[in-house]
């Protein structure tokens, strides 16, 4: 009988949880560590979650948990309704 083997990796591509410089390091929420309020009016912190097209990044991009990702989420929705920030660039 012969042994059914799993396929090798492709040669120069690390497995696992490796990356060129290192280990990858673990994404931590920035409003749960540093105790930060969301707020729809802070337009500068909203800025920084939200492409320059107008996307909202995902939390898997900017390491927010899901509770924040929420609140962080409908606040960008608020202050584009009061156009404190655009839905989309020009």
């Amino acid at each position: 009988m012969a042994m059914d083997k799993k396929p090798a990796r492709p040669a120069g591509k690390p497995g696992g949880k490796f990356r060129k410089g290192g280990p990858m390091k673990k994404k931590v929420c920035r409003f749960c560590v540093d105790k930060i309020e969301i707020d729809y009016k802070n337009v500068s912190l909203l800025r920084a979650f939200v492409t320059e097209s107008g996307k909202i990044l995902s939390g898997n991009v900017t390491g927010t948990c899901a509770k924040h990702q929420r609140e962080l989420c409908n606040a960008v929705k608020r202050a584009r309704m009061l156009a404190l920030l655009p839905f989309a660039a020009n």
